[in-house]
């Protein structure tokens, strides 16, 4: 009898020590699915979408506050996903701002500070500017994950587009592309200088938005295999020079107060139209595991400040500034994420957000490798959660500035910006970093700095440094810091003898 007591409480010992440890590893595991902010997004690899304008302002969308531009198929995929904010491209004109999506790093570091012109030779070594091929992108990135990649649209990183002498496209992981070297030429009806694959394309019947977008899809439906895709299609419009179906223009003239403001209304619209027509294919085709990402490449261009400026109506919104600024409206965008098939956070984000992060978000959901010097910072948990606050701020040196603070840097809900003198002057518009010019701007200062509270003045209006002193000495500190390191960091183009 002893014997059968003890055999008893031993069973009884075992069970409870079995159920016990069952428990303990179910709550931890719970446990760690609730830390893991993109646990219940990772389950499959998604397609990826970029789409980019060129020049749209923050308040180009209706669904962004334009009064009378009709953007249904935007504003649909901002109220069924996530509107931004406080969305910032990466630089306030169109060359740097590429690179810095592509790359998730400052544009300075890859040594691309100003638009890049046509091939020709310059005394500031501009003509060298290019997007190098040691620079890490993300279709490289993502076709190492096994994703097939596409590009239709704008390039605008080289100087010698099309050339053996500078990478292309295809250089930096692109299976397939279309592209220009900038804008659609002779302007977005009819274009002739689009390049597919290094071969001259020709002249192209219809707009340049429906055209890519056709080139995208043709690209999709001759796809053979199963892999996931990476797309990025870079729309020319409502950047200069402007044209729109004329069915469009009619229905904003009597709105507008001049057929050219009614083109470029219509120049938006037919952008929308081709985003509703990429959508619908990706529906029809049961591509519902695809994460589509909008945004601008900077802010709108100011009307008439160049000759062929004649259309350039875009709207800042409430921002100060356009492009080629510091302030808000030269690199805050409109910004959209919307997840086909996936329940994601739906909603409005005030948080800020840069298209610096797109690297690191989408290495992480294709589970690849992220490289450790990018000034990006994964936004998963934004897509579960609603929730992202980042750590790293924002810094922008953009030395061609209209306005004269040309270094600005976003942290928290504090903006600060500053003036750069050397020897006791303003220093001068820079197109590019150079042996010629290095020295002076590395010991240029950063001096007469104003702060501004974003979340309660968008306009940038009232300089806080003197009612907030000891944040103001906090984020002068943290902005020297970050623009030293800028500068440390900054490609400088030297031409070989």
């Amino acid at each position: 009898m002893p014997f059968k007591k003890v055999n008893i409480v031993s069973i009884f010992v075992i069970l409870f020590c079995f159920v016990a440890c069952k428990n303990n590893v179910e709550s931890k595991t719970k446990t760690e699915e609730i830390n893991t902010p993109t646990n219940s997004l990772i389950n499959s690899k998604p397609n990826i979408v970029v789409l980019l304008c060129d020049d749209l302002g923050y308040g180009d969308l209706s669904s962004f506050g334009h009064p009378i531009i009709k953007t249904p198929n935007l504003d649909k995929l901002a109220e069924t996903g996530i509107k931004l904010t406080n969305f910032y491209s990466t630089a306030p004109v169109c060359s740097p701002s590429r690179a810095g999506l592509l790359t998730g790093r400052s544009p300075n570091k890859a040594g691309i500070y100003d638009f890049i012109p046509g091939l020709k030779k310059s005394p500031d070594n501009r003509d060298l500017v290019h997007l190098q091929a040691h620079e890490k992108t993300i279709p490289a990135m993502l076709k190492s994950a096994g994703y097939a990649t596409c590009l239709v649209g704008k390039w605008h990183c080289s100087s010698r587009f099309n050339s053996n002498e500078q990478p292309q496209p295809d250089d930096f992981g692109f299976d397939h592309w279309m592209a220009t070297h900038n804008n659609a030429s002779p302007s977005h009806k009819n274009p002739k200088n689009f390049i597919r694959n290094r071969e001259k394309v020709g002249e192209i019947e219809g707009f340049s938005s429906q055209i890519i977008v056709f080139e995208a899809i043709d690209w999709l439906n001759a796809k053979k295999d199963d892999k996931p895709f990476f797309l990025e299609v870079t729309f020319h419009e409502p950047h200069e020079p402007i044209a729109s179906p004329e069915d469009l223009v009619e229905k904003y003239l009597p709105q507008a107060k001049t057929r050219e403001e009614a083109e470029y209304f219509a120049n938006v619209e037919n952008v929308d139209i081709a985003v509703g027509r990429l959508v619908e294919y990706f529906k029809e085709n049961n591509m519902d595991n695809t994460l589509i990402v909008f945004s601008s490449d900077n802010g709108p261009e100011t009307l008439m400040r160049y000759s062929r400026a004649k259309h350039s109506y875009g709207s800042p919104g409430a921002l100060k500034g356009m492009k080629l600024w510091t302030n808000e409206a030269g690199f805050r965008v409109p910004g959209i994420i919307n997840w086909l098939g996936k329940e994601t956070f739906t909603g409005t984000a005030n948080n800020v957000v840069s298209a610096l992060d797109y690297f690191p978000t989408f290495a992480a959901l294709a589970g690849a490798e992220t490289p450790n010097n990018l000034d990006g910072e994964s936004f998963t948990s934004l897509l579960q959660t609603g929730e992202f606050n980042r750590e790293k701020p924002l810094i922008w040196a953009f030395y061609d500035a209209i306005n004269e603070r040309r270094v600005a840097m976003r942290k928290g809900k504090y903006k600060i910006m500053a003036r750069i003198e050397a020897n006791g002057e303003t220093l001068g518009k820079i197109h590019n970093l150079y042996d010629g010019n290095e020295a002076l701007v590395k010991n240029a200062e950063l001096v007469d700095f104003v702060m501004f509270n974003l979340e309660q003045d968008i306009n940038e209006s009232e300089d806080l440094k003197e009612k907030e002193p000891e944040v103001f000495h906090t984020m002068k500190i943290a902005f020297q810091k970050e623009y030293k390191k800028l500068l440390d960091e900054s490609h400088i183009w030297v031409r070989a003898e």
